[in-house]
């Protein structure tokens, strides 16, 4: 199949190379239950060296420079409470953890997750986090500006691998909240 973006050798839909996934990102494949069919999620196979935006954009195509989301864990604290999200932002931008990130989370003080947690908690690896498959419970802060995009390249649960998620998909994941100016240049 041809990739809906980019320039990839190896397109799938996702729910036919759910062993590619971690577990929590097959489980949210195979229970999908969105208005976008699981067959429009699509599987990209990707090296793990070229997984940093730069180099990835580089090797797959310049178009996905604006097309592409990080996904980040982020942890807000009031008092001795600590409540654990995701951050969904195009590539070309950064989260604003300490204004949007902390009213939205009704925090008093927010912050990226270390490293040992984000993996610890969501189950998928470093440099692959994505909003799919996520914890139940957590808040999803979405960038209007992704969901606005036909697709979007996202991780994948793993370094090895992408996902190309049609951009109205996100609004409709658990816990998912639709922030503009989440993203910020």
């Amino acid at each position: 199949m041809r990739a809906p973006i980019g320039h990839f050798d190896n397109a799938r839909p996702a729910p036919a190379c759910l062993d590619e996934l971690t577990t929590p990102v097959a489980d949210a494949v195979r229970h999908w239950r969105g208005s976008v069919p699981a067959e429009q999620i699509v599987y990209v196979d990707t090296d793990p060296e070229w997984a940093d935006t730069a180099t990835f954009v580089e090797h797959y195509g310049q178009d996905l420079l604006e097309r592409s989301a990080n996904c980040v864990v982020v942890a807000g604290k009031r008092g001795g409470a600590s409540t654990l999200a995701a951050c969904v932002v195009l590539s070309t931008t950064r989260v604003d953890v300490n204004g949007v990130v902390r009213r939205q989370l009704g925090a008093r003080k927010a912050s990226f997750a270390s490293m040992d947690t984000a993996t610890g908690e969501t189950g998928m690896e470093y440099g692959g986090i994505t909003p799919l498959g996520l914890p139940d419970g957590w808040p999803v802060l979405v960038d209007a500006a992704v969901v606005d995009l036909p697709y979007v390249l996202v991780g994948s649960g793993r370094r090895r691998g992408k996902l190309l998620v049609p951009g109205k998909a996100f609004a409709e994941l658990p816990g998912a909240v639709v922030v503009e100016g989440l993203g910020v240049s």
